[in-house]
């Protein structure tokens, strides 16, 4: 296991014109391995240092459902296809974000993220950005309406590029949602 824990951490890849495809083999082998033995990714887990909060930011809703905005938020590095990727080379991560149009379809959606498998989200986007079913909310009446656009972030994201996170990018969206009036964001993770 130590093996592995060594091959999974360091930032030194074999050099030349290979090195970015080496990495994004490892990255989405590693993702595959985690998926079919968990056993294996919770002893990762288990070794892994997490940031921990000892608070949870939380509002309470000073108004029925069926009255609220709602906005979602991922981190499965979804991005529209036209839009710059989520930068993969860096084993930091990448700390920025992408504005998606509620009105996207899901044609022009495309995910850009080497540290899950996200095959079956590729097939059906709902499934990390579920899209199409907050508009089923809003014409059941469940909810008031739906933002004019919502946020995608890549889930990976380590070392120095916390603090930009933390410091800058989310608090940047949270920033367009409070002036979009949102009521409701839902994180939806990858």
């Amino acid at each position: 296991m130590a093996n592995i824990d060594l091959w999974m951490n360091t930032n030194k890849f074999p050099v030349g014109k290979n090195k970015l495809g080496l990495r994004q083999k490892k990255d989405k082998f590693i993702a595959k391995l985690f998926d079919k033995y968990p056993p294996l990714f919770n002893r990762w887990v288990e070794r892994s240092k997490f940031m921990e909060f000892r608070d949870s930011p939380w509002t309470q809703l000073d108004k029925d459902i069926t009255q609220c905005r709602l906005a979602l938020i991922t981190t499965a590095g979804v991005h529209l296809r036209w839009q710059s990727p989520f930068n993969m080379t860096d084993p930091a991560g990448d700390p920025t974000f992408r504005e998606i149009p509620a009105d996207a379809s899901p044609s022009d959606l495309f995910i850009k993220h080497n540290y899950y498998d996200h095959s079956d989200a590729d097939k059906d986007i709902n499934i990390v950005l579920p899209i199409e079913r907050v508009f089923d909310l809003k014409q059941a009446g469940d909810i008031g309406d739906v933002n004019h656009r919502h946020f995608s972030f890549m889930g990976h994201v380590m070392h120095h590029h916390i603090d930009t996170l933390i410091e800058e990018t989310a608090p940047q969206v949270a920033t367009e949602l409070k002036s979009d009036k949102v009521d409701i964001a839902i994180l939806t993770p990858a």
